[in-house]
């Protein structure tokens, strides 16, 4: 297993520490780490050397001999590495592929040969939880969204009681109780704000109120967006209008807005335009977390702050990079977890992994598969 410097600007985080190399050492791997891939995320070279891993400066000939690659941000490693040309056909690659509608990425995976594991199309069942890389992240970007927002906002966040008289706590507005939503309630509620959840999933109600949220009611229409795999689906366009009306009166209440809100392989849906910013108080802060999909606020940019009517816009799309550290180690669990339970179907004699197409999770995330491997070792 070869797990190599991610490429991404920005990505700080290692898609294997020295605990998950131990871990899965002993089911009779072998790791090549890249000399200084965990570095950004706390994790030094000679961490990896104890836990049993080799050191290597991954050239064309350490790619050759290698089964599976183990990355974050897969999509950019297939861009940026052209030592992928010397893996062996039917090798595998396993990390963030960004799957969604890209066809030029499966198209270059396939020529090449290879298989790959997207861990975005990773089933939300009961025995896949512990593989979840997307909810582990997104707890922690949930987590961080509410600091951000707290750290730029122009007000206190909990409610003071001082001799100058007494300070109200901040009303914080969360746009979804997906995970992220759901930590970045538990994170305001343990920061002292006042918060209220929306969410198109009226089921959402009761996560919400056993965290100390207040919810708001979806909008009464007779066709609800309900939920397919854990995610929330596509509401409809007249849904959506009368949720916008809704939401103006209360982002005019509020002083914080953490959006959240996705929907898989489409764009993120515009929860907030251009007018009602309008009446949101000079001086509160939206942070959206689904700004690389398009965004939920309109005016917010990837990795940028901007000003719009007094009102400050973060655009928050790497904020797990920024808890290098725990966002690491939480990922490494997680592909540990997927790559053991292949691991579990893999015969004794095999010479890499075999991927089990009748096993429900690994045929939901596998994004290629080579032609020489079908029915065989990878």
């Amino acid at each position: 297993m070869l797990v190599p410097r991610e490429s991404r600007p920005g990505e700080t985080r290692v898609a294997a520490t020295p605990e998950t190399v131990r871990r899965l050492s002993a089911r009779g791997c072998s790791f090549q780490i890249e000399r200084g891939a965990g570095e950004a995320s706390g994790f030094p070279d000679a961490a990896y050397e104890e836990a049993g891993a080799s050191l290597v400066d991954a050239g064309p000939e350490v790619w050759g001999q290698i089964d599976v690659v183990m990355a974050v941000q897969g999509s950019a490693l297939v861009e940026s590495r052209s030592e992928l040309d010397h893996l062996k056909p039917g090798s595998v690659l396993v990390g963030l592929l960004e799957p969604h509608g890209n066809d030029a990425l499966k198209t270059r995976l396939q020529q090449r040969n290879l298989q790959a594991l997207a861990l975005e199309l990773l089933p939300r069942i009961s025995r896949a939880q512990s593989m979840d890389v997307l909810s582990s992240q997104a707890n922690i970007a949930g987590y961080k969204a509410v600091l951000l927002a707290s750290s730029a906002l122009d007000r206190y966040v909990p409610m003071l009681m001082t001799a100058a008289g007494t300070i109200q706590p901040a009303r914080a507005l969360i746009l979804g109780a997906g995970v992220a939503g759901l930590q970045a309630l538990a994170t305001a509620r343990r920061l002292g704000a006042v918060a209220y959840v929306s969410d198109v999933r009226a089921a959402a109600k009761e996560q919400v109120e056993s965290l100390g949220g207040r919810f708001i009611d979806p909008p009464e229409l007779e066709q609800k967006p309900g939920e397919t795999g854990g995610y929330a689906q596509q509401a409809t366009d007249a849904f959506l209008a009368e949720q916008r009306r809704q939401l103006t009166e209360q982002l005019a209440l509020a002083d914080m807005v953490i959006c959240t809100a996705q929907v898989p392989g489409r764009p993120a849906p515009r929860l907030i335009d251009d007018a009602m910013l309008q009446h949101m108080r000079a001086g509160s802060v939206v942070v959206d977390l689904a700004v690389a999909q398009g965004g939920n606020c309109e005016g917010t940019q990837p990795g940028a702050t901007v000003f719009r009517h007094g009102v400050q816009l973060i655009g928050a799309d790497q904020l797990p990079c920024s808890v290098a550290n725990h966002a690491s180690a939480l990922y490494a669990r997680n592909l540990a977890a997927l790559l053991e339970h292949i691991l579990k179907a893999t015969p004794a004699e095999a010479s890499g992994l075999h991927l089990d197409l009748d096993d429900e999770i690994v045929s939901g995330c596998l994004f290629t598969q080579s032609p020489l491997a079908v029915g065989g070792a990878a």
